[in-house]
């Protein structure tokens, strides 16, 4: 009898392995990135390993500077990024158990604050690499405009939330909003920091964007901020040189060119794993700005093409997280508040990242987080901490976290041992 050879059928378990599995893994994800404390722990996980990374990069970048500088102390520069540290954490945290109550109320004073300091700034400033952007507060300096980017968000998301049921009509939509941000951003503008004006605007976009403006008023807009930066960039020669030579930096390599080339050797050198953190040779005077704007570029020469891409996960993982909060909230306030934190924070990082691989003009934008500087990172844990704030607070984290302290309680109550009878 002939024996009949069957073909092997479809569903076979050689051919259904790596399709389940990969099934598997991916609705495992899915569990996950769906638990209600994920955006809790992926916000604060996130931001631990950016400071700790900048923490790390700034001691690194700095080191030669502060040796010159400091009278033989490497260590200088480190440590005041580090006093700010330690005065940022408490303030992040705080701003993390505010209730929403207190930080709309606080949203006025903010902006009035940001407002006179950057008035004072125009007054009484200090110049510093052509931007007159500085205010010296006794021993101190700060940048009143990276206060005034906190503000801006805190203050227009509270006036947005409030109007609304109002915001269907234009005329709500715009008053009192972009007038009063647009007259922050002239008197940045009157600084010369033509940087921190385009971050002011993408800010207003975004806020504009989430609430439903229509979109021919991008259209007049984006017009508008093209036409206005690129007619203040041609009257400094500074400028106009960086706008005409980012492309190809070599073209004018000891001129114009010399930061972002210089930028692109660190990154070049650092292969896909890095020369090791502390071994960059860019910082050693060839780097401008190693330590703030340029410190991606130290970051990519000593940790490599993992470390940079390490570094914008972390920042996309943010995002992610404090856009998963602002969907799934209810309260037009964190909605409006989560959205300004993502576009100020990623639309730096997107700026600084360009500027360092020559895809954008150098115009003096730090990496958040990342670059040293006080001023900036400040007002960053603190936006950080309110994320965080809003994402422990979202109705189902919140049931969870409380059954884990009572699960808590509950086990510690049921490790003591009774007292035994006298």
């Amino acid at each position: 009898m002939a024996t009949t050879v069957q073909p092997p059928r479809t569903g076979s378990t050689s051919t259904r392995l790596p399709r389940t599995s990969f099934g598997a893994w991916y609705a495992s994800a899915r569990h996950a990135l769906d638990r209600p404390l994920t955006s809790y722990y992926l916000l604060l996980g996130a931001s631990a390993l950016l400071l700790t990374i900048g923490l790390i990069m700034v001691l690194s970048a700095s080191s030669v500077y502060s040796y010159e500088n400091h009278d033989g102390d490497s260590y200088a520069v480190v440590k005041r990024q580090l006093l700010w540290v330690l005065i940022g954490i408490p303030c992040a945290w705080i701003a993390s158990r505010l209730p929403y109550r207190a930080i709309r109320q606080v949203s006025w004073v903010g902006i009035i604050v940001a407002v006179v300091m950057l008035a004072l700034t125009i007054k009484l400033g200090t110049t510093v690499n052509g931007n007159t952007n500085w205010l010296a507060l006794g021993p101190i300096r700060i940048q009143p405009s990276e206060i005034a980017k906190l503000a801006i968000v805190l203050w227009a998301a509270h006036v947005y939330a409030q109007k609304d049921r109002r915001l269907g009509r234009l005329h709500q939509v715009m008053m009192p909003v972009v007038p009063v941000i647009l007259g922050i951003t002239l008197l940045v503008i009157l600084g010369d920091d033509l940087g921190t004006a385009l971050v002011l605007f993408a800010i207003l976009l975004a806020m504009l964007w989430v609430v439903g403006a229509p979109a021919r008023l991008f259209t007049i807009a984006l017009t508008v901020i093209g036409v206005v930066a690129i007619w203040i960039a041609s009257t400094s020669a500074e400028r106009r040189e960086r706008l005409t030579n980012f492309v190809d930096p070599f073209k004018d390599y000891h001129d114009a060119g010399w930061q972002p080339a210089h930028g692109l050797y660190a990154l070049s050198s650092g292969g896909w794993f890095g020369q090791g953190i502390g071994a960059s040779q860019q910082k050693w005077g060839d780097l401008p700005e190693a330590h703030t704007d340029d410190i991606f570029a130290v970051l990519g020469e000593e940790l490599g093409l993992v470390g940079t891409l390490l570094v914008v996960a972390l920042f996309l993982t943010i995002a992610y997280a404090a856009v998963k909060v602002a969907l799934a909230t209810r309260d037009p306030f964190v909605r409006y508040m989560s959205f300004g934190i993502v576009v100020w924070l990623i639309g730096q990082m997107i700026i600084n990242v360009g500027m360092v691989l020559a895809l954008l003009p150098v115009i003096g934008i730090p990496l958040p987080l990342i670059s040293y500087g006080g001023s900036a990172l400040l007002p960053s844990l603190v936006a950080l901490g309110l994320l965080i704030g809003f994402a422990r607070r979202e109705p189902e984290a919140a049931q969870a976290l409380a059954q884990r302290r009572r699960a808590r309680s509950s086990g510690l109550s049921a490790g003591r041992v009774p007292p035994r009878d006298s």
